[in-house]
């Protein structure tokens, strides 16, 4: 599953060119039984099994021996804090990650005890296993690297780069069904694109995710929207009283 997630594309094109490098390892090879097992009935009884401490603890020890000591070893579990924008740019600071995919029931505890040094969860919701939460990590890591993405300033520009949702993106034709792309982006002025984008990224923001703007970096330019916005949004709101 995740050689076939690296394959294809942006993450596929910077492997090429050796902008970065993933080793994808088989649990199974670092079992010692004949079937190669590497999961077992859960202690106390429940329903499904449970991964074996043994081929994780030999995986990364084998990483070690042929790397040197990862700067993370990352569990993806639900039981983790929430993998965001701020956590893709710090792994990406690293030199090596370790993620380690879960399957079945779970991981036995002692994994997450002792040998990951963080747990990372990208949603609250329940998948088959590990393996697509690390290719979300990779993407999200990889794309943030220098040349990994052709156009840089699209990376900047990207939502939660600075804590906001993207501005809205429209392309021609400049009319479709009778929906027209907004004057003001093909006007030609550049100073009122500008301001336009910085205020539709900021509503966009304050109506779905007003979470983010307490930590998103912002212009006094910004600022000064946000203020605006505001003020509309509670005079509305008297207007509705």
């Amino acid at each position: 599953m995740i050689e076939a997630g690296l394959a294809e594309g942006i993450l596929a094109r910077a492997i090429q060119r050796d902008l970065f490098r993933v080793r994808v390892r088989d649990l199974r090879d670092f079992t010692d039984d004949r079937h190669r097992t590497v999961d077992d009935v859960p202690y106390g009884g429940g329903p499904g099994m449970v991964l074996k401490p043994e081929p994780l603890f030999r995986a990364v020890d084998a990483i070690r021996h042929e790397t040197g000591e990862p700067q993370a070893v990352v569990l993806v579990s639900p039981h983790g804090r929430q993998f965001t924008q701020a956590e893709a740019a710090r792994l990406g600071s690293l030199d090596r990650v370790t993620i380690l995919c879960g399957r079945s029931e779970g991981i036995d505890d002692r994994v997450r005890e002792r040998l990951a040094t963080e747990d990372l969860s990208i949603g609250d919701y329940v998948l088959s296993g590990g393996e697509l939460p690390a290719l979300v990590l990779i993407d999200a890591v990889a794309r943030l690297l220098p040349g990994v993405v052709g156009d840089e300033d699209s990376v900047a520009g990207d939502s939660f780069s600075r804590g906001l949702l993207d501005f809205p993106h429209f392309t021609r034709p400049a009319e479709y069904k009778d929906l027209k792309v907004p004057d003001v982006l093909v006007s030609g002025h550049h100073g009122e694109i500008r301001k336009w984008r910085k205020r539709r990224a900021l509503e966009l923001t304050l109506s779905r995710r007003p979470e983010l703007l307490a930590g998103a970096e912002l212009d006094m330019e910004e600022q000064e929207i946000l203020r605006a916005l505001m003020e509309e949004q509670k005079g509305a709101a008297h207007g509705r009283d």
